[in-house]
């Protein structure tokens, strides 16, 4: 097998983890089960094409681990239901203590088995409280989801025409998207249904075209139960949409329900408050009979040198800095780097003072606390670090947008 593809899927899925682990810590479920899974289907996927993988028992382990966690946040917040399906154990207890470390040639479909989700776990329904200055810049399209959603929804009187229900948020990772989606919903107070279409594609899960139907039927129904808005978030769009070389004729059934249902939420005659809102960091892999359902295209860009210094004070409010420390100038010494990757950098040079601190032999000490962290500090691990984003990359959400944008 190729350890290089092989390591691009665990890097995957413990990027996806990481960020599970953090918005779990804030308190924010929703966006936690939805890195969540991302991290239990990218795992899953690497034991299905690599069943040899040395490290196979442990992926797999970490995959149980967190669909339990799942399932407690799930618990927590009210959103299982009585019939929401059990996981079975990974392995016979005599499997998970005996044998060489990886699973036989049986138990990694055994385990993708039992992590199979159901409607109710694919599917997370939530009313979020995310506020708008919790998304930091991104000023257009905060503008443009005002525009096309928080204003009809309060003044559906003053738009004769109508207005958009498919909204689409493209651009790099780690940008913004969920977040910015997460604000509209939360502020017009509306429900939230949060899916990944990866895993509405993804062969473990099965029955796309009935998640489909079944997916935007359970938006109506909360649409006549309270008469409230209903916003659909779906990540990862292009793995549901994205142009194909070659179907099989389930993708094909999935991909024209999609087509059905969204045709079947735009406005004739009706002031329907359901609304589906988009989301990839591949535009241009989007088939143009899905795109123009989509009447607002906006673009999430990186964070210029403002907003960057926004998320250096956020990201370093606990951290201790030295007195005179520069925010500006990591700032600018940051251009080019997403949101998420600004995260890592102070990430990393926490650890990078921590680990000093362990060096010395006095960490056990819980008297004892790291030194300040100065500016070279920040400089010598942007050193050893690349942004996540290309320049390449930036040049082809340029040039889509010239030609696609629609604000």
């Amino acid at each position: 097998m190729s350890e290089s593809a092989a390591k691009e899927l665990e890097d995957s899925a413990t990027r996806y983890a990481r960020e599970a682990i953090r918005q779990d810590s804030q308190g924010a479920r929703g966006l936690a089960i939805q890195y969540y899974q991302r991290s239990i289907s990218t795992l899953i996927k690497l034991a299905q094409l690599y069943p040899d993988y040395k490290l196979n028992r442990l992926y797999l382990d970490r995959a149980m681990a967190y669909q339990e966690r799942i399932k407690a946040l799930q618990l927590a917040h009210g959103l299982l239901p009585n019939d929401a399906e059990q996981i079975s154990p990974m392995f016979a207890p005599s499997e998970s203590t005996e044998g060489a470390g990886k699973p036989s040639g049986a138990a990694a479909p055994q385990v993708v088995q039992s992590l199979k989700a159901s409607y109710s776990e694919l599917v997370l329904k939530e009313k979020p409280e995310v506020d708008w200055e919790e998304v930091i810049g991104l000023e257009d399209a905060k503008g443009a989801l005002r525009e096309s959603i928080v204003f009809p929804v309060q003044r559906p009187d003053l738009f004769p025409l109508g207005w958009p229900r498919g909204i689409l948020l493209y651009g790099p990772p780690g940008c913004g998207k969920t977040m910015l989606a997460a604000a509209t919903a939360s502020d017009i107070d509306s429900y939230f249904m949060t899916v990944d279409a990866a895993s509405i594609m993804s062969k473990w899960l099965g029955e796309g075209e009935k998640n489909v139907a079944k997916l935007f039927n359970s938006g109506r129904k909360m649409l006549e139960k309270d008469g409230s808005a209903v916003i659909i978030f779906m990540d990862e769009l292009d793995s549901l949409l994205g142009s194909r070389t070659q179907e099989v004729g389930g993708e094909v059934r999935v991909r024209n329900q999609f087509l059905k249902e969204m045709d079947g939420i735009s406005d004739k005659g009706k002031n329907v408050r359901l609304y589906v809102i988009g989301a990839t960091n591949k535009p241009w892999s989007l088939d143009w009979p899905f795109l123009r359902r989509f009447q607002k295209r906006i673009y999430v860009p990186l964070p210029d040198v403002t907003a960057r210094m926004n998320m250096l004070r956020l990201y370093t409010a606990p951290l201790r800095l030295e007195h005179d420390m520069r925010l500006e100038e990591i700032a600018r010494l940051t251009e080019g780097n997403s949101g998420s990757d600004m995260r890592d950098i102070c990430q990393a040079v926490q650890i990078r003072v921590v680990s000093e601190l362990f060096a010395t032999g006095k960490a056990l000490d819980k008297s004892s606390q790291p030194r300040e962290i100065t500016l070279e500090d920040f400089k010598e691990v942007l050193k050893s670090r690349r942004p996540s984003v290309s320049s390449e990359m930036l040049r082809a959400y340029v040039a889509w947008s010239e030609n696609f944008k629609a604000l």
